[in-house]
C-alpha cells in the first residue's frame, strides 16, 4: 500500500506575518513614541526639542549651554539601537548612564580644573561628530574626565559615518563594558566602572553667539533599547 505524504502549503502572507512576529519578540523595546517626547525631559540647555516625521528634531539656539532630552528612567546594563542625521556643521552625541550635578561641582578634565555648575548633565557620551577628525562612536565623558575612548586609532569607525544621510549606533553597555558600532563597524571598545547606571540622553552642543549655527539641527529615530 503506498504512503501518502500530506504537506501544508502556507501562504505567502501567513509567512510575512510569522516572520514579523518573530522579529518583533527580540527583546527590544522603543524608548521613543515616535509621536510625542512623553517619558523625556529637557537639562542644561535651552535648544529645542520637537517631534517631526517620526523623529526627535533637536535644533540649536544662540548663546546656552549644551543641551540634552533626557529619558526619565535609569538604566544599567542594556543594549540600545538607533538612528541619526546630523547638519555637518554641528556636535553631537548620545548620553549613556548618565547624571545631572545636583550642586556646583570642579571636575578634572585633561589636567585642568573647572566648574560644572548644578544642573550639568554629566556621563558616558558616544560622540556624534560630523567635523574632519571624524570621531563619531567614540566615548567622551561629558563635563567630567574627557575623552576615553577616541577614533584616532580606528581608520575604520572613523570611515564608518556617511555624512548628510541617516547613520545607525549600536551600543552595548554591560558590567564595566561598554561597546559601540556605526553603521555595523566596531568603533569604541572601552573597560570603565565608574557609572554602571543612569539615563540616556540626546544632545545638541551649545554654539556660543555662532549666528551661522543657529538653526541648525540633528535628529534621531528608530530609538530602542533591550535590557540585559
Amino acid at each position: 500500500m503506498p504512503i501518502q505524504m500530506k504537506f501544508a502549503v502556507v501562504s505567502p502572507a501567513l509567512l510575512v506575518v510569522c516572520v514579523c512576529l518573530f522579529a518583533e519578540d527580540d527583546g527590544f523595546k522603543p524608548i521613543f513614541d515616535g509621536k510625542t517626547l512623553e517619558g523625556w525631559v529637557r537639562e542644561g540647555g535651552k535648544a529645542d526639542y520637537k517631534v517631526e516625521d517620526g523623529a526627535v528634531v533637536g535644533t540649536a539656539v544662540a548663546k546656552t549651554p549644551n543641551s540634552f532630552l533626557c529619558t526619565r528612567k535609569q538604566y544599567g546594563d542594556f543594549v540600545l539601537e538607533l538612528e541619526f542625521k546630523v547638519d555637518p556643521s554641528l556636535n553631537s552625541g548620545v548620553q549613556i548612564r548618565s547624571h545631572v550635578y545636583e550642586k556646583d561641582t570642579t571636575v578634572e578634565i585633561r589636567g585642568k580644573k573647572r566648574e560644572k555648575k548644578a544642573g550639568t548633565v554629566y556621563g558616558y557620551q558616544v560622540e556624534i561628530d560630523p567635523s574632519k577628525r571624524a570621531y563619531t562612536g567614540g566615548v567622551y565623558d561629558e563635563a567630567r574626565r574627557g575623552w576615553l575612548n577616541d577614533l584616532k586609532d580606528n581608520e575604520a569607525a572613523r570611515k564608518a559615518f556617511r555624512q548628510g544621510k541617516w547613520n545607525k549606533f549600536r551600543i552595548i553597555c554591560k558590567g564595566d563594558s561598554i561597546k559601540t558600532w556605526v553603521n555595523g563597524v566596531p568603533a569604541a571598545d572601552l573597560k570603565d566602572s565608574m557609572t554602571p547606571r543612569g539615563f540616556i540622553a540626546l544632545q545638541v552642543h551649545g554654539v556660543g553667539k555662532r549666528k551661522d549655527r543657529v538653526g541648525k539641527q540633528v535628529r534621531w529615530r528608530n530609538i530602542r533599547l533591550k535590557e540585559i
